[in-house]
């Protein structure tokens, strides 16, 4: 049965099976730390559940940042009754199930908050089940997700709710959390009249990453651990022992890393190029697929300026393969800082993209006839080769007035080298020779 917000057992006195996080879990919005943006005194979304006008929506943000509290409590603010599914557990049939419980509701005159934890797991079908009743006003759909909803959702759904972007809370609020739990003697841990020091506090904020869930179970989990009611510093290692960080390895944060390491390289800062990379391998990224992505920098983005770059990158990638981890991430690293370094231009990737454009627009242009093969008389009869000069034989050793583009693109200019690393001297030498080509041709 669907449990009424209104209901005492929304928000029980006490339950000492409960996690921690699940006992101090906000019974209003005063108690949410974090979230000023949307959620300040003031602030539309805020007055909106104060006056009990609630709408469709999703919350996007990160684990932990309280997009579960926030759907109870805007059911609990318009009285109505909560029904909780995970795209992750649930199917068709349970959206059904859950949506005929609220076409019962609805039939009596009671609304329904229909929360969809990881919504974005549901495929189009699965997420097109709910447009009808959230039109009709059957359910006041809540969705969380900690993906982009702009990839994840259908626009359909996304275009009857308003999506609220949650944040990641500041260690300012999560310590706020954590001595809220110290204090509190029906909820939290206040009865046991544990010793933490601010600068413990502090180091579980950190060690939290943004998510106040996992702040409260590590703090708990130190409880248990504590020695004569005082959590010290040999508790705390042993508690925040191999942590990890937030990072997820298909979804938004892999996505906004990587560009920001690529963007840390093309903008020469080594320290934030290797931070990133840190961030990445630490998140569990594979190697092997940073090392194709600097690859990739090394041809976009240091090109010609600094040829060697392509030898390190692919010279970095097989130290990997031959050492791999950790050793072969020290490559890696060294590689990194070398981009960051590294003189750029992009000028042969837009001479690329031109001419692509170029290719696409005007279609199968005729090889000129003194540059086609001519392996048969026939073929020599027919004029091919005929006219083409061998540059060895020139004088420079270029035949600067022979045309090699076809007549219909004669002239174009593709590649402009800047004046950047070796590509200073590629563009005075290619200065020169346009230069050259152009008075022998007008001769």
């Amino acid at each position: 049965m669907p449990l009424s917000p209104s209901n005492s057992d929304l928000f029980p006195e006490s339950d000492a099976l409960k996690p921690l996080a699940e006992r101090m879990r906000p019974r209003n919005l005063d108690e949410i730390v974090g979230q000023q943006r949307v959620l300040a005194p003031g602030k539309a979304l805020r007055r909106a559940l104060e006056a009990g006008r609630v709408h469709s929506m999703v919350l996007w943000g990160p684990p932990g940042c309280g997009k579960t509290t926030l759907a109870l409590l805007v059911a609990r603010y318009a009285d109505a009754d909560f029904r909780a599914i995970s795209a992750v557990l649930s199917g068709l049939p349970d959206v059904r199930k859950a949506l005929a419980e609220a076409e019962a509701n609805f039939a009596q005159g009671r609304r329904t908050v229909l929360f969809v934890d990881e919504v974005h797991r549901f495929n189009k079908a699965q997420q097109d089940a709910f447009l009808p009743h959230i039109e009709r006003g059957v359910i006041i759909f809540i969705g969380a997700t900690t993906e982009n909803p702009s990839f994840e959702l259908n626009s359909a759904l996304l275009s009857r709710c308003r999506v609220h972007v949650l944040e990641a809370v500041s260690a300012t609020d999560i310590v706020a959390a954590l001595k809220h739990a110290l204090e509190d003697t029906e909820r939290g841990l206040g009865e046991l009249g544990l010793k933490v020091s601010e600068a413990s506090l502090q180091l579980i904020a950190k060690a939290a990453d943004g998510d106040v869930r996992r702040a409260l179970t590590l703090l708990e989990i130190a409880s248990e651990l504590a020695v004569d009611d005082a959590i010290d510093d040999t508790t705390l290692a042993q508690v925040l022992a191999d942590r990890t960080r937030r990072f997820d390895k298909g979804g938004e944060q892999f996505y906004d890393q990587i560009s920001a390491l690529h963007k840390s390289v093309r903008s020469s800062d080594p320290d934030a190029a290797v931070y990133w990379l840190t961030r990445m391998l630490d998140g569990g990224v594979d190697p092997s697929y940073l090392a194709r992505r600097m690859t990739r920098m090394a041809v976009e983005d240091i090109g010609l300026a600094e040829p060697r770059a392509w030898r390190m990158a692919l010279d970095a990638w097989d130290t990997y393969e031959r050492l791999g981890s950790p050793e072969g991430e020290l490559g890696l690293a060294q590689l990194a800082i070398w981009l960051a370094i590294a003189p750029k231009s992009n000028a042969a990737y837009v001479a690329y993209n031109q001419a692509r454009a170029v290719v696409g627009q005007t279609g199968t242009l005729d090889v000129p006839m003194h540059l086609r093969n001519a392996p048969t008389r026939l073929m020599k009869g027919l004029g091919y080769g005929q006219g083409y000069q061998y540059d060895h034989d020139a004088e420079g050793g270029i035949a600067l007035d022979q045309q090699c583009l076809p007549d219909e693109l004669e002239g174009m200019l593709f590649y402009e080298p800047v004046e950047r690393g070796l590509e200073i001297k590629l563009r005075e030498k290619l200065k020169a020779l346009r230069a050259a080509r152009a008075e022998a041709r007008r001769k």
